[in-house]
């Protein structure tokens, strides 16, 4: 992937982080037309990650976005290809150590430099100035998409 193309990438998922889709949504659609996945279908699948997975601050939706990729670039579609679902996982533990290294963590609650006493919603907060101010979802949003790039760079 050419360096131009990547950044494209990289923009285009910020871009869509800014007009409300989350951050996982963000990372997957804007790779998804190299798996032949259709808009749709990629923000439908991701949906739920968003919010660390359902917004339980868990994994951060960004990475999860860049896994739920990585299984498209390579996974087992037989029950049995231990080797195709070995590769997987090495590939989802390279993206996970190198967005770990990047950012100190891959948990949302400690991205978002949350109080553990903070009680854990299903509401989504709306996008406002402040909350951008407040969070660092974007640049979690930037990182993951340019961790995929780069990926894609290199295979």
């Amino acid at each position: 992937m050419s360096r131009d193309m990547m950044e494209d990438r990289v923009n285009r998922a910020v871009e869509l982080f800014k007009k409300g889709y989350n951050c996982s949504q963000s990372v997957t659609v804007a790779f998804a037309d190299l798996y032949d996945i259709d808009e749709n279908t990629a923000l439908k699948m991701s949906a739920s990650f968003g919010g660390g997975i359902g917004r339980m601050r868990e994994t951060c939706g960004a990475a999860c976005g860049m896994f739920l990729l990585a299984g498209f670039q390579e996974c087992a579609v037989d029950g049995d290809d231990n080797k195709a679902k070995s590769n997987n996982y090495k590939i989802v533990q390279e993206l996970a150590a190198e967005f770990v290294k990047r950012n100190g963590s891959m948990k949302c609650s400690e991205l978002l430099g949350l109080d553990k006493s903070e009680k854990i919603t299903n509401q989504a907060e709306g996008r406002t100035t402040e909350y951008y101010k407040k969070r660092p979802c974007a640049k979690m949003v930037e990182e993951a998409a340019r961790i995929y790039a780069e990926y894609l760079s290199r295979v």
